[in-house]
């Protein structure tokens, strides 16, 4: 049996990326200008803690719905969250968030109901029982069924409350990370070794171990959102797309004076391992025929808040131990979304094209009504990005 030494460590980090294969899914979308995938509502509230009444419903079916018409648009891919929230959510007449279903769960079933659309699974890598071996055969068998369309949303889990509920306690920060990089490297090493595979790590180990099916396209697609130096160095090493946030909260122009330079080091970071990163920010999207119809929607969301709701959410995002959650303003968490971007179709379109030009390759958009506002989008917004350029 090998030592998992830092030798091998690097080896794994290095490995073929889907993205560098001719004809796989994920080399396909990045020939897009710019980037669309849907951040799914599979927690009741969506994103947004507003009783303004709305469409919005975490159950299976609404998502499918969601998925599919984002697949009929030529959006490129979907993922949800993951959360551990206690019985009551954060609280307040709506009980926001206690229902959720699990993204793993949400983007297997999709798997056989879609055919071209990327479904990437976020999962606490760091949470429960899970071995890496558990995971490399769960994403084979997926990359197997999606013909290579499957990724995972690395996350080792930002909040002391959610560690316990699995009876741990918070693993700090750079600790996670030095977990991740090695939960990673296993993976990789699984997927990739055509011979059993013996090693022993500082946190995992396994002997004469062997994963099929072989991923079609090398290994399955790697995400993982970054804040923090070790986040994003993890990303530089392992990850294909990396989902960013505004260091400056929800407001666009204040996300677009801060975005160019947190997008520059995060490129700069990849540049030092001889990789390019894809970004991704997750936008609340509001949108109407013209402007100030966007703002009275926008209006009427933040009017009818749920406000025992936002704060305990708001109150919640500031304790979690994470880079990612920090800029954000209290108000903003009414509406939701790490940026918010209002305005009629053609104001939308010029939102998305100064995000690129701050350096981000894309975003995962959301909505506060998600059946009608996607259907818009589609009908008003999206044909303007392709006269824009940012759509082929």
């Amino acid at each position: 049996m090998v030592r998992m030494t830092d030798s091998l460590l690097e080896a794994a980090s290095h490995s073929v990326s889907p993205a560098d294969i001719v004809g796989s899914p994920l080399h396909e979308i990045f020939k897009q200008p710019f980037l669309l995938g849907l951040f799914l509502p599979i927690q009741n509230g969506g994103w947004s803690a507003s009783t303004l009444p709305r469409s919005t419903d975490w159950h299976f079916d609404y998502n499918k719905a969601l998925t599919l018409k984002a697949e009929a648009l030529g959006l490129d891919l979907v993922f949800g969250l993951a959360q551990w929230n206690p019985k009551g959510g954060h609280g307040g007449e709506m009980r926001y968030r206690e229902d959720s279903l699990d993204p793993f769960m949400v983007t297997a079933a999709l798997a056989s109901v879609t055919t071209r659309i990327l479904l990437i699974s976020t999962i606490h890598v760091l949470y429960g029982p899970w071995h890496p071996l558990h995971l490399a055969k769960f994403g084979a068998t997926l990359d197997s069924i999606t013909g290579g369309r499957w990724g995972i949303n690395v996350v080792t889990g930002n909040l002391e409350s959610h560690a316990r509920m699995f009876g741990k306690a918070q693993i700090e920060h750079a600790t996670r990370y030095r977990m991740a990089e090695e939960f990673a490297a296993f993976l990789k090493t699984y997927w990739h070794s055509e011979e059993t595979f013996s090693a022993q790590g500082e946190f995992w180990s396994t002997e004469n171990a062997y994963v099929s099916p072989r991923p079609k396209f090398g290994r399955p697609i790697m995400v993982n959102a970054a804040g923090s130096v070790p986040g994003i160095e993890y990303a530089t090493r392992h990850s294909d797309l990396v989902f960013i946030t505004s260091p400056a909260g929800a407001e666009i122009e204040a996300a677009l004076g801060a975005l160019p330079a947190h997008c520059g080091q995060i490129q700069a970071a990849a540049a030092r391992q001889g990789r390019v990163l894809r970004t991704l920010i997750n936008p609340m999207v509001i949108c109407r025929p013209t402007e100030r119809e966007a703002w009275d929607y926008h209006d009427a969301i933040v009017a009818a808040q749920d406000r025992t709701a936002v704060d305990n959410f708001f109150a919640s995002a500031q304790a979690r131990d994470s880079h990612s959650f920090r800029g954000a303003q209290r108000d903003q968490k009414a509406v939701g979304g790490n940026i918010q971007l209002v305005g009629s179709p053609a104001q939308i379109v010029e939102y998305l094209l100064r995000l690129q030009a701050a350096g981000c390759d894309g975003v995962q958009l959301t909505f506060y009504d998600f059946e009608a506002d996607l259907a818009y989008f589609g009908e008003a917004v999206l044909p303007l990005l392709k006269q824009a350029g940012l759509r082929i």
